[in-house]
């Protein structure tokens, strides 16, 4: 990939953006950063602080996609190899709102909007815009209700949380209502057609100490201690190389064609965006029937950061380092909510009563390749 370079490490640390953790979220990250030190022949140093870690060979896990350039520039982030996640120049572009177009005529647009990102991405995702303040929105809404069910997805919220599906005018003006317009007019908002029957894919790819691997899967959803319906964790199957070793498995069409959209949306950000970096890069791509009984599928959103799959990423980075000779492996994620009994073998990162969800255990498992997959 471009920009990478060859730089030893000394320690790796974890990096804290706006964003803010749960304790499983932090005890994981920390857990992952213990592996990647392994993977680096490091030295896992914890929570970065500029006073004791000025001057070090450091590698950064940022808790979110960082954002502007000067903020690389400061961290001397300048490649694939001196972080785990990814840098943008302007705050959209790090959420789903960097995956529709704006309204005709909008009246907000963000700094650094690209127009031909949706030109170039526009078999990639599903019909839906981006807005950046309450009038648009309505405006947006409004067009999209003539088609269907319309899904509005505030774009800071993980897991599937806060999404609300509307039919109606009145629905739409409630659900527009209920979000935090400075977080809107900051980072937008996504309003998209609603699908049914939907298969949710996952298609990355990741670099970590100069291992190349790249994967398709699936995500599972699960209920969390409060009964939404969330992100329930990943079965991934990765390859040694880049996507081209990925399209050489004998894939499912619909696999295939994931693939390729989540290929030529990375693509459109790499010639829209001159100066985005990521050295891990994850897409989820919604397979499902709109209200018009057409089949659709799309990139719902980029993860140009560490997340939910990204345990599941670094066990088969340990496996590939470990046997050079190894080209597939199967990965899996898990995350749990309430009581329940471990799999034989699982590889814990957590187990517990968080402060902010409720009992969760969160573990990985590893497993052959299944060639049927």
């Amino acid at each position: 990939m471009s920009g990478s370079r060859s730089t030893a490490k000394s320690e790796v640390v974890l990096l804290a953006t706006h964003k803010k953790l749960a304790t499983h979220e932090t005890v994981v990250q920390q857990a992952l950063g213990g592996r990647i030190a392994k993977l680096l022949g490091a030295t896992f140093a914890g929570a970065y602080d500029p006073a004791l870690h000025k001057g070090h060979a450091l590698y950064y896990i940022p808790s979110d996609t960082l954002i502007g350039k000067q903020q690389g520039e400061a961290l001397d982030i300048g490649s694939v190899d001196d972080f785990f996640g990814g840098l943008i120049d302007h705050p959209f572009m790090a959420t789903k709102a960097i995956s529709h177009p704006l309204i005709k005529d909008a009246t907000s647009r963000p700094a650094g909007w690209s127009e031909r990102f949706f030109e170039d991405a526009a078999d990639a995702v599903l019909s839906g815009f981006s807005v950046f303040n309450e009038a648009d929105a309505k405006r947006a809404g409004r067009q999209l209700l003539k088609d269907g069910p319309v899904r509005v997805k505030p774009v800071l919220a993980t897991a599937g949380r806060g999404q609300r599906v509307v039919t109606s005018e009145s629905a739409l003006d409630q659900a527009i209502a209920a979000q935090d317009m400075a977080q809107v007019e900051q980072w937008g908002l996504v309003l998209e057609e609603d699908l049914r029957d939907v298969i949710t894919y996952s298609v990355g790819q990741v670099h970590v100490a100069g291992i190349m691997v790249s994967y398709h899967g699936t995500q599972s959803l699960t209920q969390d201690n409060n009964g939404e319906t969330v992100y329930g964790g990943s079965q991934l199957w990765l390859v040694r190389g880049g996507y081209d070793q990925l399209l050489e498995l004998d894939l499912e069409d619909d696999v295939r064609r994931s693939v390729t959209q989540a290929m030529n949306y990375e693509k459109a950000a790499l010639d829209c965006f001159p100066d985005f970096l990521a050295s891990r890069r994850n897409y989820d791509i919604a397979h499902g029937t709109n209200s018009r009984g057409q089949v659709c599928s799309g990139v719902l959103e980029q993860s140009w950061r560490i997340g939910g799959a990204s345990p599941a990423e670094v066990e088969a980075l340990v496996a590939f380092a470990a046997d050079p000779k190894l080209q597939r492996i199967g990965a899996s994620s898990h995350e749990i909510y309430g009581p329940t009994t471990l799999p034989p073998h699982a590889h814990v990162l957590y187990e517990g009563d968080d402060p902010e969800v409720g009992l969760i255990s969160k573990f990985t498992q590893v497993q052959p390749y299944d060639c049927t997959q």
